[in-house]
């Protein structure tokens, strides 16, 4: 019985080690932090993600649409760190998009490239900033965006946020924070969402997962969900409108305070949008996104490391 006893306590000791040294984070390693790219506080924000990984794996940001430029020379920046494999994980909302097939067709991830590439290869000034033009190649340059970049290390891509765990308790943080008394609070979740309709039924599916996650985690007398679609034409936008008007509309017939809890990563766009829409109505929204939240590096130190299962 002893010797079983001991053999035992052995076996769980060597399991122990195994999983301690399965967790432990290997600096060969390198993270690619796919980001928008935006205003200099916005990429700041990003930065300071990039920073948190970095203390567990060599971390690079690329930021841009698709920008082949930033891509190629943040996955330069990660080899000249040492570092034999690469992981590149988009820090989007959703993994429903051209920006992120484009991105997969860069990083040799798929074969074909999606038709949005050239346009977001047009739109590439060299520094892979939303509608920056500082640093930028002339006009009759023969750079081609479009071409998968010179890869030196295996790479693999992770998905977007979409519905992850970490998003969801994001979003409940930022509603509690808005709120007083949950059981006669409404709470909308606002994301941006598609042009068009198969990827806006992807982006709606993800929210209707993270919105199930938050009912499970809060009293909220309701939790609803859309996307406004800024980008796409009329009438889906008036549509839109209308649908985010009558949600609201609707809990005011109920005496419900409303709540408005956009789901994108940084203000600086569809809230203000959002604000127009519902003018003359009343609401509480709140006064930030995703970012910042040190919830954000840990989902990428996640992404990354169950990529290497």
């Amino acid at each position: 019985m002893t010797f079983n006893i001991i053999k035992i306590a052995i076996a769980v000791l060597v399991l122990g080690i195994a999983s301690a040294v399965a967790q432990t984070p290997d600096p060969k390693v390198g993270v690619l932090i796919l980001a928008h790219g935006g205003k200099a506080n916005w990429n700041e924000e990003v930065q300071k993600v990039r920073a948190e990984v970095d203390k567990v794996y060599p971390a690079e940001v690329a930021f841009g649409m698709a920008s082949r430029r930033t891509i190629q020379a943040a996955a330069d920046k990660l080899v000249e760190r040492g570092v034999e494999r690469i992981v590149a994980v988009p820090l989007f909302i959703s993994s429903h998009s051209t920006v992120i097939t484009s991105t997969e067709y860069l990083l040799g991830q798929r074969a074909d490239a999606p038709k949005d590439l050239a346009i977001f290869a047009k739109m590439d000034h060299g520094d892979g900033g939303h509608g920056s033009h500082g640093g930028g190649h002339s006009a009759h340059s023969t750079y081609d965006g479009t071409k998968p970049i010179d890869l030196k290390v295996p790479v693999t891509m992770t998905s977007a946020l979409d519905d992850h765990p970490k998003v969801a308790e994001i979003l409940t943080a930022r509603a509690k924070a808005l709120g007083g008394t949950p059981e006669n609070e409404v709470v909308i979740v606002v994301a941006h969402g598609p042009v068009d309709e198969a990827s806006n039924r992807k982006w709606l599916a993800d929210m209707s997962s993270l919105v199930a996650t938050m009912k499970r985690e809060t009293a909220f007398k309701r939790i609803e969900y859309m996307t406004v679609r800024d980008d796409a034409p009329e009438p889906i936008r008036s549509q839109a409108t209308a649908e985010l008007r009558s949600i609201v509309e609707k809990a005011m017939a109920e005496s419900s305070e409303v709540l408005i809890v956009p789901l994108l990563l940084s203000f600086g766009g569809i809230e203000e949008g959002v604000k127009k829409r519902l003018e003359g109505l009343p609401y509480r929204m709140s006064h930030q996104g995703l970012l910042p939240d040190e919830r954000l590096a840990k989902w990428v130190i996640l992404s990354v490391s169950s990529a290497g299962r």
